[in-house]
């Protein structure tokens, strides 16, 4: 039987209120969604809440995030069964999820690399927040992703994505992108409910071992993809600091990178400067770390970095 208490020690020295965190586990996933203003108006809203209501929906604006709304009935119903999912009215995404979009602060006319973007939820929040006027390349290696990437992108109307299916790491040189993602494949730490083993399934056998390989190929390879003054977002929903800090200090150390700070709409904490006795840059302090028990949604790792 998985000990969850025996595999959470080890972070109890850098979670906060590390027996809050513990009990959280125990906790559903809060439900969010964000209203696609692709296809619904800023006047049509309070018609589609309010038969969302009718429904059994009950949902709220999250204030500091403006376009999501959290279930005030989370445990009752499932967003996944109404019509206005089925038609890309709404999208569903963990809050959390919404940071790294946010941090690369996509604009209308850049060319944008999402390197791991399937199932395409950050992807579509970017063309949602681009009113559809970026362009924007959609990768990722699995045939059976990109199915289900293509499907999203068309429920929701995204039409400025490309897709493509490279491994990350291997992604063609040759083109300047101004700004590109990471959403980096993890152990999804982050993700753990109580009863929920599934989500740590990279921890077992060799696949623990093996993720701070693959992500650091994917790091440093997105910012070799980047012109010169291009930004770069790289994220993980994983506490793990081999995962997180130690992979951005390797490109720091590869690479001509800069850390930046930016704005977050959740708490946090300031990334690690040092990891069982190893030192990382001292601009560290500017990644940030989103635990679940403190934002009510998945925990999260977010680094800004930009080329030069």
């Amino acid at each position: 039987m998985f000990n969850y208490l025996e595999y959470f020690s080890r972070y109890q020295e850098i979670i906060p209120d590390f027996d809050e965190f513990i009990e959280h586990l125990r906790t559903p996933h809060q439900q969010y969604f964000r209203i696609n203003n692709l296809k619904v108006s800023q006047d049509e809203v309070p018609v589609l809440l309010e038969k969302l209501r009718v429904k059994g929906i009950v949902a709220e604006p999250v204030s500091t995030v403006p376009g999501f709304y959290y279930i005030v009935n989370n445990d009752e119903v499932s967003l996944g069964g109404v019509l206005e999912y089925s038609l890309g009215l709404i999208h569903s995404m963990t809050l959390s999820s919404a940071l790294p979009v946010i941090a690369l602060d996509p604009k209308p006319g850049e060319l944008i690399l999402d390197l791991c973007a399937a199932p395409g939820g950050k992807t579509a929040l970017m063309s949602m927040l681009t009113n559809d006027r970026a362009y924007i390349i959609a990768n990722d290696k699995r045939i059976d992703r990109l199915t289900a990437l293509s499907a999203n992108l068309k429920r929701l109307g995204v039409a400025c994505a490309i897709l493509t299916r490279y491994r990350g790491e291997q992604f063609p040189l040759g083109m300047e992108f101004d700004k590109v993602l990471v959403d980096a494949p993890c152990s999804g730490e982050g993700r753990y409910r109580i009863g929920l083993e599934g989500e740590l399934l990279y921890q077992k056998g060799s696949g623990r071992a093996n993720l701070p390989s693959i992500q650091k190929g994917l790091i440093v390879r997105a910012f070799d993809l980047l012109k010169p003054g291009g930004l770069m977002v790289y994220s993980t929903c994983t506490i793990n600091p081999e995962e997180n800090e130690a992979v951005v200090d390797y490109l720091l150390r590869k690479r001509q990178a800069r850390l930046l700070d930016f704005e977050a709409p959740l708490p946090f904490e300031a990334g690690l400067t040092e990891w069982q006795g190893k030192p990382f840059h001292p601009d560290m302090v500017k990644t940030k770390r989103f635990y679940s028990h403190k934002t009510r949604a998945v925990g999260f790792f977010v680094a800004k970095l930009i080329k030069g």
